[in-house]
């Protein structure tokens, strides 16, 4: 939950993370990516993590417990060098396996940056709806580099803009697996429309925003595609992200990464990562913030 601007801070939280979960094995579940030796690489990588918690560190004393979580990071190389890093991580799913409360957890995380002097983790406008225009009518496809890549933001934005959820009917194959945040597997397009309604639910004026896609042929048949993915909205309704409570109306900022495969022009899997956790902290900071306000008030 947030930002590293150096090697040393990468290694050291790298190191932490060892320290706690020293049987924690990572395993490769797949890698789309795009470049050559001369531009340099974009690699999507998504990683199966599964270990017992049996160290003391940034989650308290060892429970004993073992937990499984998928993670994507996005990675931009040259010369064979990682020079910009993009993870996203559930970490709620964690908590929940080690038996440990998201809301503590949240406060702890928040009260950190708070004390840092930062007060939000996203600023800026939501890029939906600018004054009471309708969302615009085609998204930006210089992301794309072939056909199958504009076909995805397309379709993304009829549906995660302008609201157009039928459209995933067309995409998707009626047998479509999704692999999700908190372990979730589902069976089915109606399933998956469920999983996307409930994110907007809680989030309902959310602006989708892509900011990177890469296509890959693979083994399997077909190919892979790999979004990276921001939206931007308030904490104004009830949907799937229950262990944010009462809607606050609290500003938020999804990042997700997406992997969908493809066949005969069907979505057949989707795997989708987005952190529950990361939402909350920023709902505590929030409120920490309008605290300070108000006790700044009454001081004055």
């Amino acid at each position: 939950m947030g930002m590293m601007y150096d090697r040393e801070t990468v290694v050291r939280d790298t190191i932490q993370r060892l320290v706690t979960f020293p049987e924690r094995r990572g395993m490769a579940t797949h890698v789309i990516w795009r470049g050559d030796d001369e531009e340099g690489f974009y690699t999507s990588h998504m990683v199966t993590g599964s270990g017992r918690h049996t160290q003391p560190g940034i989650y308290g004393p060892p429970t004993g417990r073992l937990f499984t979580t998928r993670t994507i990071a996005d990675c931009m190389i040259y010369e064979n060098k990682i020079y910009r890093e993009w993870i996203v991580g559930d970490n709620m799913v964690i908590l929940k396996q080690l038996g440990l409360d998201p809301h503590v957890y949240a406060e702890k995380a928040a009260m950190a940056q708070f004390e840092k002097g930062l007060t939000a983790l996203d600023i800026g406008e939501n890029r939906r709806l600018i004054g009471q225009y309708p969302p615009e009518a085609q998204p930006d496809l210089e992301l794309a580099h072939n056909d199958l890549e504009r076909d995805t933001l397309l379709w993304m934005h009829e549906v995660f803009n302008r609201r157009m959820f039928g459209k995933m009917k067309d995409v998707y194959a009626s047998n479509v697996q999704y692999h999700g945040p908190m372990l979730k597997e589902l069976y089915g397009v109606a399933a998956i429309t469920h999983q996307y309604l409930g994110l907007l639910g809680s989030i309902p004026d959310a602006g989708f925003m892509p900011q990177h896609i890469a296509s890959t042929p693979c083994a399997e048949g077909g190919t892979k595609v790999a979004v990276r993915w921001v939206m931007e909205g308030h904490h104004m309704g009830y949907g799937i992200l229950t262990e944010l409570g009462e809607p606050t109306g609290k500003r938020l900022q999804v990042m997700g990464i997406t992997h969908y495969h493809y066949k005969n022009g069907k979505i057949v899997d989707e795997w989708n990562v987005y952190d529950e956790l990361s939402l909350l902290v920023q709902i505590k900071l929030a409120q920490m913030a309008d605290f300070d306000d108000e006790f700044a008030d009454l001081d004055s």
